[in-house]
């Protein structure tokens, strides 16, 4: 399947700006229904970079986050496990291959147009095949708070810290 195009118009109305305690400058409050326009990289973790996206940090959000990650080429989205809440994600480019389970004995690959689930508690990592292209790929969880509950799980790939 090819990479998965998406072009993103720009902005129709001006940014409200900082609308509430929790907002980010760059949160659009429509009264109900909030907007991130063209968010720049804010984050890198764990060999992953993300744009910012939807949280309980920025638009109030109780259950879901949601945001865009780039593996750079080459690279690892080293071993962890989300503790009780699930991820979804959505593959825009490249090609991905996660291993998972207690050992990171099984693994998936995975490309653009792929759908991928993982339950709360499964170990995983996600390794970039190509040494030249990023994985990018939306990802949305059932946890408002982006960065909490996540745990590093041992993995022959992670550099020693």
């Amino acid at each position: 399947m090819s990479d998965i195009t998406i072009t993103v118009p720009e902005p129709s109305t001006p940014e409200i700006g900082n609308s509430g305690p929790n907002h980010s400058p760059r949160t659009e409050d429509g009264g109900g229904i909030f907007c991130i326009r063209n968010p720049d990289s804010h984050r890198g973790w764990n060999g992953i970079r993300y744009k910012t996206g939807l949280s309980a940090s920025n638009v109030d959000s109780k259950q879901l986050s949601m945001n865009v990650a780039t593996v750079p080429p080459g690279a690892v989205a080293y071993a962890h496990v989300h503790i009780d809440f699930e991820v979804m994600l959505f593959i825009l480019k490249g090609k991905v291959r996660h291993e998972f389970g207690e050992n990171l004995e099984k693994s998936m690959d995975n490309e653009a147009g792929d759908f991928i689930f993982i339950k709360p508690g499964i170990p995983h990592e996600g390794i970039n095949l190509s040494d030249s292209e990023p994985v990018i790929a939306v990802v949305a969880r059932s946890d408002a708070d982006e960065w909490e509950n996540i745990v590093d799980v041992p993995s022959n790939r992670r550099p020693d810290k």
